[in-house]
């Protein structure tokens, strides 16, 4: 599975989305100033965290299918 770089930053990618929404659910529980001051900028690291992740993704499916 790591024998290309493209399969370590695609599981590189799932692990930094998992790391920042498991922040984000933890600000969320915790509640408070700092949730409310950064819980959108949080979710948007995410998003923008989650979209290079799926392209990684469908980048390394697309080039496996070619053989």
């Amino acid at each position: 599975m790591f024998d290309d770089p493209i399969s370590t930053l695609a599981t590189f990618g799932a692990l930094v989305v998992l790391a920042i929404l498991m922040f984000g659910i933890g600000t969320f529980a915790k509640g408070g100033e700092f949730n409310r001051k950064h819980a959108n900028r949080i979710m948007r690291w995410r998003l923008a965290a989650q979209f290079i992740a799926v392209v990684l993704i469908v980048g390394l499916a697309w080039l496996k299918s070619r053989g």
